[in-house]
């Protein structure tokens, strides 16, 4: 009886798919606009599904964001700040209001739509390691070698939207420039989003088989910023090695940065590392030329 009454309480009841925080992630936002239009595509019939724009201003006008990035602006503190006041304080105040109220009384999900001009392919971001998030990464992974999986600890991510939902996490493709529709990402955004609907259907019917396995994760560590003078100017770029390579190891002494007199400017840490996010052009105003992270091996224990 009480194994009965653990699974029973982790039944999914709601999810909502996010897309448009990012004003000019299209992917993202044409999905969420597909299933509103054709809602029963994201139907099942042990939950419900609802879809979020998230950002109508900034996908009108086609920008990431209009005073700061709204995917910044979930950490709790903020959240209850009324001194706060940019447009996109007000709307994260407002979209946390409403989804706290549609979701009182039940265990739910966010999947949170993003696109990247990084080489990132399919990658879900975890921002807490649930064991039923990790059962679910290690499905998508065991059916589509393609996907990767970063987590990125709360301590680095509690800012973030999928940070308010115990069961939160975002699906992350790339490249794509800003602003562009790529079809290929686009289909296979589309058929991981129903691959999630279809597992949540199948576990919520007691259909799944839930094993010990082990899933290779990416351990958020950190951040490197281009080299810069005492003006705050760029002076390198992502050298022409590391470019687009993304996961792939960097180890000490390997090139990371090429000024621009053609100095190579190399990797001074102690050991390797695994960079993601590499050249990505949102991240130019945040001071950020790539994100590093650990890769290990976990083991993921049977639910």
């Amino acid at each position: 009886m009480r194994e009965t009454k653990e699974i029973t309480n982790y039944l999914i009841k709601f999810v909502m798919i996010i897309g448009g925080i990012h004003g000019n992630e299209l992917i993202g936002v044409y999905l969420i606009k597909l299933f509103e239009k054709v809602p029963h595509l994201i139907q099942r019939p042990s939950f419900e599904s609802s879809t979020l724009l998230a950002n109508p201003k900034a996908v009108a006008e086609c920008r990431r964001h209009i005073e700061k990035d709204l995917n910044r602006s979930f950490n709790r503190e903020d959240l209850n700040d009324p001194t706060l006041s940019t447009f996109e304080d007000k709307l994260a105040k407002q979209i946390y209001k409403n989804l706290k109220s549609q979701n009182q009384s039940q265990i739910s999900m966010f999947v949170d739509l993003h696109s990247t001009t990084a080489n990132m392919g399919l990658t879900l971001i975890l921002v807490k390691l649930h064991p039923w998030l990790l059962q679910l990464a290690v499905y998508l992974s065991s059916i589509n070698p393609e996907v990767r999986v970063i987590y990125i600890p709360s301590n680095a991510a509690n800012n973030v939207l999928i940070s308010q939902c115990e069961l939160g996490f975002a699906i992350e493709v790339g490249p794509v420039p800003q602003g562009v529709l790529d079809a290929v990402l686009f289909q296979k955004t589309k058929e991981i989003v129903y691959a999630i609907l279809d597992y949540l259907q199948a576990f919520n019917q007691g259909l799944t088989q839930s094993n010990t396995n082990t899933l290779t994760l990416y351990e958020y560590v950190g951040t490197v910023d281009y080299p810069r003078n005492e003006h705050g100017e760029i002076q390198a770029m992502i050298h022409p090695q590391l470019q687009s390579r993304d996961f792939a190891p960097l180890n000490p002494g390997e090139p990371i940065f090429l000024a621009f007199d053609e100095e190579i400017i190399t990797y001074k840490g102690a050991s390797t590392i695994y960079p993601i996010f590499i050249n990505e052009a949102a991240y130019y105003e945040q001071g950020t030329a790539m994100c590093l992270t650990n890769k290990r091996q976990i083991v993921v224990e049977a639910l």
